[in-house]
Protein backbone atom coordinates (compact mmCIF):
# COMPACT_ATOMS: atom_id res chain seq x y z
CA UNK A 1 0.00 0.00 0.00
CA UNK A 2 2.87 2.37 0.66
CA UNK A 3 3.86 2.02 -2.99
CA UNK A 4 0.44 3.35 -3.94
CA UNK A 5 0.87 6.29 -1.60
CA UNK A 6 3.95 7.49 -3.43
CA UNK A 7 2.15 7.29 -6.77
CA UNK A 8 -0.74 9.23 -5.29
CA UNK A 9 1.48 12.05 -4.07
CA UNK A 10 1.70 13.34 -7.64
CA UNK A 11 -2.04 13.03 -8.22
CA UNK A 12 -2.83 14.70 -4.91
CA UNK A 13 -1.40 18.02 -6.03
CA UNK A 14 -3.95 18.11 -8.83
CA UNK A 15 -7.00 17.17 -6.79
CA UNK A 16 -6.96 19.17 -3.55
CA UNK A 17 -10.20 21.01 -2.85
CA UNK A 18 -12.41 21.85 0.10
CA UNK A 19 -14.41 19.03 1.66
CA UNK A 20 -17.65 20.98 1.22
CA UNK A 21 -17.63 20.73 -2.57
CA UNK A 22 -15.77 17.51 -3.24
CA UNK A 23 -18.66 15.91 -5.11
CA UNK A 24 -18.31 18.54 -7.83
CA UNK A 25 -14.52 18.16 -8.12
CA UNK A 26 -12.97 17.92 -11.55
CA UNK A 27 -12.07 14.32 -12.22
CA UNK A 28 -8.44 13.31 -12.78
CA UNK A 29 -9.06 12.48 -16.45
CA UNK A 30 -10.45 15.97 -17.05
CA UNK A 31 -7.55 17.53 -15.16
CA UNK A 32 -5.11 15.77 -17.46
CA UNK A 33 -6.96 16.55 -20.69
CA UNK A 34 -8.21 13.05 -21.30
CA UNK A 35 -4.88 11.40 -20.59
CA UNK A 36 -5.84 9.64 -17.35
CA UNK A 37 -7.19 6.10 -16.90
CA UNK A 38 -4.78 4.82 -19.55
CA UNK A 39 -3.04 1.91 -17.81
CA UNK A 40 -2.21 0.10 -14.58
CA UNK A 41 -0.32 3.07 -13.13
CA UNK A 42 -3.40 5.25 -13.49
CA UNK A 43 -5.60 2.58 -11.91
CA UNK A 44 -3.16 2.33 -8.98
CA UNK A 45 -3.16 6.10 -8.58
CA UNK A 46 -6.94 6.14 -8.59
CA UNK A 47 -7.33 3.43 -5.95
CA UNK A 48 -4.64 5.13 -3.87
CA UNK A 49 -6.75 8.30 -3.93
CA UNK A 50 -9.64 6.23 -2.55
CA UNK A 51 -7.45 4.76 0.21
CA UNK A 52 -6.07 8.19 1.10
CA UNK A 53 -9.38 9.34 2.57
CA UNK A 54 -8.99 6.80 5.36
CA UNK A 55 -6.49 9.31 6.75
CA UNK A 56 -8.47 12.52 6.25
CA UNK A 57 -6.15 13.41 3.34
CA UNK A 58 -3.20 13.13 5.75
CA UNK A 59 -3.76 16.53 7.22
CA UNK A 60 -1.22 16.80 10.04
CA UNK A 61 -3.84 17.85 12.59
CA UNK A 62 -7.21 16.94 11.12
CA UNK A 63 -6.56 13.22 11.24
CA UNK A 64 -6.62 13.29 15.06
CA UNK A 65 -8.83 16.36 15.49
CA UNK A 66 -11.70 14.85 13.51
CA UNK A 67 -11.40 11.12 14.23
CA UNK A 68 -11.25 11.09 18.04
CA UNK A 69 -13.50 14.05 18.90
CA UNK A 70 -16.28 12.70 16.66
CA UNK A 71 -15.93 9.02 17.53
CA UNK A 72 -14.50 8.98 21.06
CA UNK A 73 -15.47 12.09 23.03
CA UNK A 74 -19.04 10.83 23.48
CA UNK A 75 -17.83 7.51 24.94
CA UNK A 76 -17.82 6.78 28.66
CA UNK A 77 -14.22 5.50 28.32
CA UNK A 78 -12.72 8.97 27.88
CA UNK A 79 -12.76 12.48 29.24
CA UNK A 80 -11.61 15.74 27.69
CA UNK A 81 -8.11 16.89 28.54
CA UNK A 82 -7.38 20.40 29.75
CA UNK A 83 -6.51 21.82 26.32
CA UNK A 84 -9.60 20.30 24.69
CA UNK A 85 -11.72 22.55 26.87
CA UNK A 86 -10.53 25.47 24.74
CA UNK A 87 -12.35 24.18 21.65
CA UNK A 88 -16.10 24.66 21.81
CA UNK A 89 -16.79 22.39 18.85
CA UNK A 90 -15.04 19.55 20.73
CA UNK A 91 -16.60 20.27 24.11
CA UNK A 92 -20.11 20.21 22.70
CA UNK A 93 -19.49 16.69 21.30
CA UNK A 94 -18.79 15.44 24.82
CA UNK A 95 -21.62 17.46 26.36
CA UNK A 96 -24.17 16.51 23.70
CA UNK A 97 -25.16 20.11 23.01
CA UNK A 98 -23.81 20.14 19.46
CA UNK A 99 -25.86 21.31 16.49
CA UNK A 100 -25.81 20.34 12.82
CA UNK A 101 -23.31 23.14 12.32
CA UNK A 102 -20.56 21.38 14.29
CA UNK A 103 -17.44 21.60 12.12
CA UNK A 104 -15.89 18.28 13.18
CA UNK A 105 -19.09 16.35 12.47
CA UNK A 106 -19.37 18.04 9.10
CA UNK A 107 -15.76 17.20 8.25
CA UNK A 108 -16.33 13.57 9.20
CA UNK A 109 -19.41 13.37 6.95
CA UNK A 110 -17.70 14.92 3.94
CA UNK A 111 -14.49 12.96 4.37
CA UNK A 112 -16.33 9.66 4.11
CA UNK A 113 -18.29 10.83 1.10
CA UNK A 114 -15.06 12.04 -0.47
CA UNK A 115 -13.67 8.53 -0.08
CA UNK A 116 -16.85 7.09 -1.57
CA UNK A 117 -16.53 9.46 -4.51
CA UNK A 118 -12.96 8.40 -5.26
CA UNK A 119 -14.05 4.76 -4.95
CA UNK A 120 -16.94 5.24 -7.35
CA UNK A 121 -14.63 6.88 -9.86
CA UNK A 122 -12.38 3.80 -9.79
CA UNK A 123 -15.37 1.50 -10.25
CA UNK A 124 -16.55 3.65 -13.16
CA UNK A 125 -13.24 4.28 -14.91
CA UNK A 126 -10.99 1.23 -14.43
CA UNK A 127 -13.23 -0.94 -16.68
CA UNK A 128 -12.55 1.56 -19.50
CA UNK A 129 -8.76 1.07 -19.45
CA UNK A 130 -7.83 -0.56 -22.76
CA UNK A 131 -7.06 -4.27 -22.96
CA UNK A 132 -3.35 -4.93 -22.74
CA UNK A 133 -2.73 -1.90 -20.51
CA UNK A 134 -3.78 -3.75 -17.36
CA UNK A 135 -4.19 -7.45 -16.66
CA UNK A 136 -7.67 -8.78 -16.10
CA UNK A 137 -6.72 -10.03 -12.64
CA UNK A 138 -5.42 -6.62 -11.52
CA UNK A 139 -8.38 -4.85 -13.10
CA UNK A 140 -10.77 -7.05 -11.10
CA UNK A 141 -8.72 -6.68 -7.92
CA UNK A 142 -8.63 -2.87 -8.06
CA UNK A 143 -12.36 -2.66 -8.78
CA UNK A 144 -13.10 -4.96 -5.83
CA UNK A 145 -10.82 -2.87 -3.60
CA UNK A 146 -12.93 0.13 -4.58
CA UNK A 147 -16.10 -1.77 -3.67
CA UNK A 148 -14.57 -2.57 -0.28
CA UNK A 149 -13.66 1.07 0.34
CA UNK A 150 -17.04 2.36 -0.83
CA UNK A 151 -18.69 -0.09 1.54
CA UNK A 152 -16.33 0.93 4.34
CA UNK A 153 -17.00 4.66 3.93
CA UNK A 154 -20.76 4.09 3.87
CA UNK A 155 -20.47 1.83 6.93
CA UNK A 156 -18.75 4.62 8.85
CA UNK A 157 -21.64 6.88 7.91
CA UNK A 158 -24.47 4.50 8.81
CA UNK A 159 -22.84 3.83 12.18
CA UNK A 160 -22.95 7.54 12.96
CA UNK A 161 -26.10 8.79 11.20
CA UNK A 162 -29.63 7.40 11.35
CA UNK A 163 -30.10 8.01 7.63
CA UNK A 164 -27.50 8.58 4.95
CA UNK A 165 -27.31 9.24 1.24
CA UNK A 166 -26.21 6.25 -0.81
CA UNK A 167 -23.57 7.58 -3.20
CA UNK A 168 -23.26 4.65 -5.58
CA UNK A 169 -22.21 6.47 -8.73
CA UNK A 170 -19.38 8.77 -9.68
CA UNK A 171 -20.85 12.26 -9.85
CA UNK A 172 -19.75 14.37 -12.80
CA UNK A 173 -22.43 17.06 -12.92
CA UNK A 174 -23.96 19.54 -10.51
CA UNK A 175 -27.40 18.14 -11.25
CA UNK A 176 -26.48 14.84 -9.58
CA UNK A 177 -25.46 16.43 -6.28
CA UNK A 178 -28.98 16.46 -4.83
CA UNK A 179 -30.13 13.07 -3.63
CA UNK A 180 -32.56 11.98 -0.95
CA UNK A 181 -31.72 10.13 2.23
CA UNK A 182 -32.08 6.36 2.10
CA UNK A 183 -33.73 4.08 4.62
CA UNK A 184 -31.42 2.13 6.91
CA UNK A 185 -32.58 -1.10 5.26
CA UNK A 186 -31.54 0.16 1.83
CA UNK A 187 -28.26 1.48 3.21
CA UNK A 188 -27.44 -1.85 4.86
CA UNK A 189 -28.34 -3.70 1.67
CA UNK A 190 -25.93 -1.50 -0.29
CA UNK A 191 -23.09 -1.84 2.24
CA UNK A 192 -23.47 -5.61 2.49
CA UNK A 193 -23.48 -5.90 -1.31
CA UNK A 194 -20.25 -3.88 -1.52
CA UNK A 195 -18.47 -6.08 1.04
CA UNK A 196 -19.76 -9.23 -0.64
CA UNK A 197 -18.12 -8.14 -3.89
CA UNK A 198 -14.90 -7.45 -2.01
CA UNK A 199 -14.72 -10.99 -0.62
CA UNK A 200 -13.19 -11.94 -3.98
CA UNK A 201 -10.05 -9.98 -3.06
CA UNK A 202 -6.75 -11.82 -2.41
CA UNK A 203 -6.11 -13.30 1.04
CA UNK A 204 -2.79 -11.46 1.31
CA UNK A 205 -0.26 -9.35 -0.61
CA UNK A 206 3.48 -9.10 -0.96
CA UNK A 207 5.59 -6.72 1.17
CA UNK A 208 5.21 -3.86 -1.33
CA UNK A 209 1.42 -3.89 -1.03
CA UNK A 210 0.78 -4.31 2.68
CA UNK A 211 -2.29 -2.47 3.83
CA UNK A 212 -4.47 -3.15 0.82
CA UNK A 213 -7.89 -4.58 1.58
CA UNK A 214 -8.04 -8.38 1.64
CA UNK A 215 -10.83 -10.92 1.52
CA UNK A 216 -10.35 -11.27 5.28
CA UNK A 217 -11.03 -7.58 5.77
CA UNK A 218 -14.11 -7.80 3.56
CA UNK A 219 -15.50 -10.74 5.54
CA UNK A 220 -14.72 -9.01 8.87
CA UNK A 221 -16.64 -5.87 7.95
CA UNK A 222 -19.39 -7.91 6.32
CA UNK A 223 -19.80 -9.72 9.63
CA UNK A 224 -19.88 -6.41 11.50
CA UNK A 225 -22.59 -5.13 9.15
CA UNK A 226 -24.72 -8.23 9.68
CA UNK A 227 -24.14 -8.21 13.45
CA UNK A 228 -25.21 -4.58 13.77
CA UNK A 229 -28.20 -5.08 11.51
CA UNK A 230 -29.34 -8.11 13.51
CA UNK A 231 -30.18 -5.92 16.49
CA UNK A 232 -31.87 -3.26 14.36
CA UNK A 233 -34.26 -5.68 12.64
CA UNK A 234 -35.56 -7.98 15.39
CA UNK A 235 -37.75 -10.07 13.09
CA UNK A 236 -34.64 -11.03 11.10
CA UNK A 237 -32.23 -11.17 14.05
CA UNK A 238 -31.49 -14.88 13.91
CA UNK A 239 -30.98 -14.77 10.14
CA UNK A 240 -28.53 -11.87 10.31
CA UNK A 241 -26.70 -13.36 13.30
CA UNK A 242 -26.17 -16.56 11.32
CA UNK A 243 -24.91 -14.57 8.33
CA UNK A 244 -22.58 -12.62 10.63
CA UNK A 245 -21.24 -15.86 12.07
CA UNK A 246 -20.64 -17.30 8.61
CA UNK A 247 -18.75 -14.17 7.58
CA UNK A 248 -16.56 -14.15 10.71
CA UNK A 249 -15.70 -17.82 10.13
CA UNK A 250 -14.25 -16.86 6.74
CA UNK A 251 -11.70 -14.50 8.32
CA UNK A 252 -8.79 -16.92 8.06
CA UNK A 253 -5.01 -16.78 8.30
CA UNK A 254 -4.82 -14.40 11.28
CA UNK A 255 -3.53 -14.93 14.82
CA UNK A 256 -3.63 -13.07 18.11
CA UNK A 257 -0.36 -11.30 19.00
CA UNK A 258 0.68 -11.90 22.61
CA UNK A 259 2.59 -8.60 22.86
CA UNK A 260 -0.51 -6.40 23.03
CA UNK A 261 1.40 -3.11 23.23
CA UNK A 262 3.34 -3.82 20.04
CA UNK A 263 0.12 -3.61 18.04
CA UNK A 264 -0.14 0.11 18.77
CA UNK A 265 3.36 1.52 19.39
CA UNK A 266 4.87 0.92 15.97
CA UNK A 267 6.86 -2.18 16.88
CA UNK A 268 4.66 -4.70 15.04
CA UNK A 269 2.99 -2.97 12.13
CA UNK A 270 0.83 -5.05 9.77
CA UNK A 271 1.11 -7.89 12.26
CA UNK A 272 -0.45 -11.32 11.96
CA UNK A 273 -3.38 -9.93 14.00
CA UNK A 274 -3.98 -6.98 11.70
CA UNK A 275 -7.01 -7.46 9.44
CA UNK A 276 -7.12 -3.86 8.17
CA UNK A 277 -4.64 -1.22 9.21
CA UNK A 278 -4.16 2.45 8.50
CA UNK A 279 -0.81 2.89 6.75
CA UNK A 280 1.68 5.67 7.40
CA UNK A 281 5.24 6.16 6.19
CA UNK A 282 8.31 8.24 6.96
CA UNK A 283 9.24 8.29 3.25
CA UNK A 284 8.79 11.75 1.71
CA UNK A 285 9.88 11.04 -1.88
CA UNK A 286 8.05 12.99 -4.60
CA UNK A 287 6.38 15.19 -2.00
CA UNK A 288 4.60 12.34 -0.21
CA UNK A 289 3.54 13.11 3.36
CA UNK A 290 2.06 10.28 5.38
CA UNK A 291 2.96 11.39 8.89
CA UNK A 292 0.81 12.90 11.61
CA UNK A 293 0.97 14.48 15.03
CA UNK A 294 -1.58 12.03 16.39
CA UNK A 295 0.79 11.10 19.23
CA UNK A 296 0.85 14.77 20.31
CA UNK A 297 -2.93 14.87 20.28
CA UNK A 298 -3.27 11.63 22.27
CA UNK A 299 -0.48 12.26 24.80
CA UNK A 300 -0.85 14.30 27.97
CA UNK A 301 1.23 17.43 28.54
CA UNK A 302 3.58 15.62 30.93
CA UNK A 303 4.61 13.39 28.02
CA UNK A 304 5.05 16.23 25.55
CA UNK A 305 1.50 16.07 24.23
CA UNK A 306 -1.33 18.56 24.01
CA UNK A 307 -3.59 17.09 26.71
CA UNK A 308 -6.66 16.59 24.53
CA UNK A 309 -8.01 13.24 25.75
CA UNK A 310 -7.81 11.27 29.01
CA UNK A 311 -9.02 7.86 30.22
CA UNK A 312 -12.14 7.99 32.38
CA UNK A 313 -12.22 6.60 35.90
CA UNK A 314 -14.83 4.14 34.62
CA UNK A 315 -12.21 2.69 32.25
CA UNK A 316 -9.62 2.42 35.02
CA UNK A 317 -12.12 0.69 37.31
CA UNK A 318 -13.06 -1.77 34.55
CA UNK A 319 -9.43 -2.73 34.07
CA UNK A 320 -9.04 -3.41 37.79
CA UNK A 321 -12.43 -5.04 38.34
CA UNK A 322 -11.15 -8.61 38.23
CA UNK A 323 -8.20 -7.82 40.45
CA UNK A 324 -4.60 -8.98 40.18
CA UNK A 325 -5.39 -12.48 38.98
CA UNK A 326 -3.39 -12.66 35.77
CA UNK A 327 -1.22 -15.70 35.22
CA UNK A 328 1.82 -13.54 35.98
CA UNK A 329 0.27 -12.18 39.17
CA UNK A 330 -0.71 -8.66 38.16
CA UNK A 331 -3.71 -6.98 36.58
CA UNK A 332 -4.89 -7.79 33.09
CA UNK A 333 -1.86 -7.01 30.90
CA UNK A 334 -3.98 -4.78 28.67
CA UNK A 335 -4.11 -2.23 31.49
CA UNK A 336 -0.37 -1.64 31.35
CA UNK A 337 -0.36 -1.12 27.59
CA UNK A 338 -3.43 1.12 27.56
CA UNK A 339 -3.04 3.59 30.44
CA UNK A 340 -0.48 5.04 32.82
CA UNK A 341 -1.68 5.34 36.41
CA UNK A 342 -0.36 5.48 39.95
CA UNK A 343 0.10 1.82 40.78
CA UNK A 344 3.19 -0.10 41.96
CA UNK A 345 3.74 -1.63 38.51
CA UNK A 346 4.67 1.78 37.08
CA UNK A 347 6.74 2.76 40.14
CA UNK A 348 8.96 -0.28 40.56
CA UNK A 349 12.18 1.42 39.46
CA UNK A 350 12.47 -0.47 36.18
CA UNK A 351 11.61 2.51 33.95
CA UNK A 352 8.24 1.33 32.67
CA UNK A 353 7.15 4.89 31.83
CA UNK A 354 9.60 5.86 29.12
CA UNK A 355 12.65 5.01 31.19
CA UNK A 356 11.40 6.35 34.51
CA UNK A 357 8.75 5.78 37.17
CA UNK A 358 5.20 7.08 36.97
CA UNK A 359 5.96 9.44 39.86
CA UNK A 360 8.88 10.94 37.92
CA UNK A 361 6.49 12.09 35.20
CA UNK A 362 3.18 12.69 36.96
CA UNK A 363 1.78 14.13 40.14
CA UNK A 364 -1.67 14.14 41.70
CA UNK A 365 -2.64 10.66 40.51
CA UNK A 366 -3.26 11.71 36.90
CA UNK A 367 -4.23 8.93 34.53
CA UNK A 368 -3.11 9.09 30.91
CA UNK A 369 -3.33 7.02 27.78
CA UNK A 370 -0.40 4.82 26.86
CA UNK A 371 -2.06 3.12 23.90
CA UNK A 372 -1.11 4.40 20.42
CA UNK A 373 1.89 6.31 21.77
CA UNK A 374 5.31 5.50 20.26
CA UNK A 375 7.51 2.83 21.83
CA UNK A 376 10.45 5.03 22.81
CA UNK A 377 10.97 8.37 24.52
CA UNK A 378 12.85 9.64 21.48
CA UNK A 379 9.91 8.85 19.21
CA UNK A 380 7.46 10.29 21.73
CA UNK A 381 9.11 13.69 21.50
CA UNK A 382 9.45 13.71 17.71
CA UNK A 383 7.21 16.28 16.07
CA UNK A 384 5.77 13.81 13.54
CA UNK A 385 5.39 10.05 13.55
CA UNK A 386 4.35 7.46 10.99
CA UNK A 387 3.03 4.64 13.15
CA UNK A 388 0.21 2.62 11.66
CA UNK A 389 -3.18 2.48 13.40
CA UNK A 390 -5.19 -0.76 13.45
CA UNK A 391 -8.74 -0.39 12.15
CA UNK A 392 -9.86 -4.01 12.38
CA UNK A 393 -8.02 -6.60 14.46
CA UNK A 394 -8.52 -10.33 14.69
CA UNK A 395 -9.39 -9.89 18.38
CA UNK A 396 -12.40 -7.86 17.31
CA UNK A 397 -13.43 -10.56 14.87
CA UNK A 398 -13.21 -13.21 17.61
CA UNK A 399 -15.21 -11.18 20.12
CA UNK A 400 -17.89 -10.33 17.54
CA UNK A 401 -17.97 -13.99 16.55
CA UNK A 402 -18.38 -14.90 20.21
CA UNK A 403 -21.28 -12.46 20.47
CA UNK A 404 -23.03 -13.97 17.46
CA UNK A 405 -22.48 -17.52 18.78
CA UNK A 406 -23.82 -16.60 22.21
CA UNK A 407 -26.93 -14.91 20.81
CA UNK A 408 -27.54 -18.02 18.67
CA UNK A 409 -27.42 -20.19 21.80
CA UNK A 410 -23.94 -21.61 21.17
CA UNK A 411 -22.57 -20.30 24.45
CA UNK A 412 -19.76 -22.83 25.11
CA UNK A 413 -18.21 -22.03 21.73
CA UNK A 414 -18.45 -18.32 22.54
CA UNK A 415 -16.65 -18.83 25.86
CA UNK A 416 -13.78 -20.57 24.07
CA UNK A 417 -13.22 -17.55 21.81
CA UNK A 418 -13.40 -15.10 24.71
CA UNK A 419 -10.80 -17.09 26.60
CA UNK A 420 -8.47 -17.03 23.59
CA UNK A 421 -8.45 -13.23 23.70
CA UNK A 422 -8.12 -13.12 27.49
CA UNK A 423 -5.14 -15.44 27.44
CA UNK A 424 -3.26 -13.88 24.53
CA UNK A 425 -3.78 -10.21 25.36
CA UNK A 426 -4.45 -10.14 29.09
CA UNK A 427 -2.53 -13.18 30.32
CA UNK A 428 -5.74 -13.83 32.19
CA UNK A 429 -7.34 -17.11 33.34
CA UNK A 430 -10.56 -18.34 31.74
CA UNK A 431 -13.69 -16.29 32.36
CA UNK A 432 -15.99 -17.16 35.26
CA UNK A 433 -19.57 -18.11 34.38
CA UNK A 434 -21.30 -20.33 31.85
CA UNK A 435 -24.72 -18.82 31.13
CA UNK A 436 -25.71 -16.75 28.13
CA UNK A 437 -26.06 -13.68 30.34
CA UNK A 438 -22.64 -14.34 31.91
CA UNK A 439 -21.15 -14.31 28.43
CA UNK A 440 -22.95 -11.10 27.47
CA UNK A 441 -21.46 -9.37 30.50
CA UNK A 442 -18.02 -10.80 29.83
CA UNK A 443 -18.07 -9.71 26.19
CA UNK A 444 -18.90 -6.18 27.28
CA UNK A 445 -16.03 -6.24 29.80
CA UNK A 446 -13.58 -7.60 27.24
CA UNK A 447 -14.58 -5.04 24.62
CA UNK A 448 -14.23 -2.16 27.11
CA UNK A 449 -10.64 -3.04 27.97
CA UNK A 450 -9.62 -4.36 24.55
CA UNK A 451 -10.60 -1.36 22.41
CA UNK A 452 -10.06 2.03 24.12
CA UNK A 453 -9.18 4.67 21.49
CA UNK A 454 -10.24 2.23 18.76
CA UNK A 455 -13.70 3.72 19.17
CA UNK A 456 -16.03 0.73 19.14
CA UNK A 457 -17.74 1.43 22.48
CA UNK A 458 -20.50 3.73 21.21
CA UNK A 459 -21.62 1.29 18.54
CA UNK A 460 -21.52 -1.59 21.04
CA UNK A 461 -23.74 0.25 23.52
CA UNK A 462 -26.24 1.28 20.88
CA UNK A 463 -26.33 -2.25 19.44
CA UNK A 464 -27.05 -3.70 22.88
CA UNK A 465 -29.66 -1.08 23.83
CA UNK A 466 -27.47 0.20 26.69
CA UNK A 467 -26.60 3.65 25.43
CA UNK A 468 -28.97 5.67 27.58
CA UNK A 469 -28.11 3.83 30.79
CA UNK A 470 -24.37 4.15 30.12
CA UNK A 471 -24.62 7.90 29.56
CA UNK A 472 -26.59 8.31 32.78
CA UNK A 473 -23.98 6.32 34.67
CA UNK A 474 -21.26 8.49 33.12
CA UNK A 475 -23.10 11.60 34.36
CA UNK A 476 -23.84 12.96 30.91
CA UNK A 477 -27.25 14.50 31.71
CA UNK A 478 -27.54 16.32 28.39
CA UNK A 479 -27.67 13.07 26.44
CA UNK A 480 -31.07 12.39 24.87
CA UNK A 481 -31.58 9.07 23.14
CA UNK A 482 -33.85 10.46 20.42
CA UNK A 483 -31.45 13.30 19.69
CA UNK A 484 -27.93 12.01 20.34
CA UNK A 485 -27.86 8.32 19.44
CA UNK A 486 -26.91 9.50 15.95
CA UNK A 487 -25.44 12.74 14.64
CA UNK A 488 -27.65 15.23 12.75
CA UNK A 489 -27.25 15.68 9.00
CA UNK A 490 -24.63 18.45 8.67
CA UNK A 491 -25.82 21.90 7.78
CA UNK A 492 -23.33 21.94 4.89
CA UNK A 493 -25.17 18.98 3.31
CA UNK A 494 -28.58 20.54 3.90
CA UNK A 495 -27.44 23.73 2.21
CA UNK A 496 -25.97 21.89 -0.80
CA UNK A 497 -28.64 19.26 -1.35
CA UNK A 498 -31.92 20.49 -2.80
CA UNK A 499 -33.72 17.27 -1.89
CA UNK A 500 -32.98 17.73 1.82
CA UNK A 501 -34.32 21.28 2.12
Amino acid sequence: MKKLYYIFSILLGLTLYSCDDFLSKTSPDELTSGSFWRNLDDAEAGISAAYSQLEYSIDTWAFAEVRWPVEAYREDLVELGSDAMNYLNWVELSNFNYTNGNSQVSSYWWNNYEGASFSSQVIDKVPTIPEGKISQDLRAQIINEAHFLRGYYHLKLILNWDQIIIRDTYITSQADLSKALSTRVDAWDFIINEFNKATKLPNSYDADNLGRATSGAAYAYLGLAYLTRAYEEPTEKQVFLQKALEAFQEVKGYELVRDFGSLFNGNDQNSKESVFELQFSKVTANGAWYQTQAHKWLAVSELGGWDEILPSQFLVDEFMKEGEISNSGGYDKRLYHTIFCDIPYFNDGSGKVYGANYNDWFSGGKIAFHKLLPATKEQLFENYIANNIPLMRYANVLLMQAEALNELGQTPQAISLINQVRDAHGDMPPMVGTSQEDVRKQIEHERIIEFPLENWRWYDLRRWGKLEAAMQAAQRPSFKMDKNAFYPIPLTELNANELLK
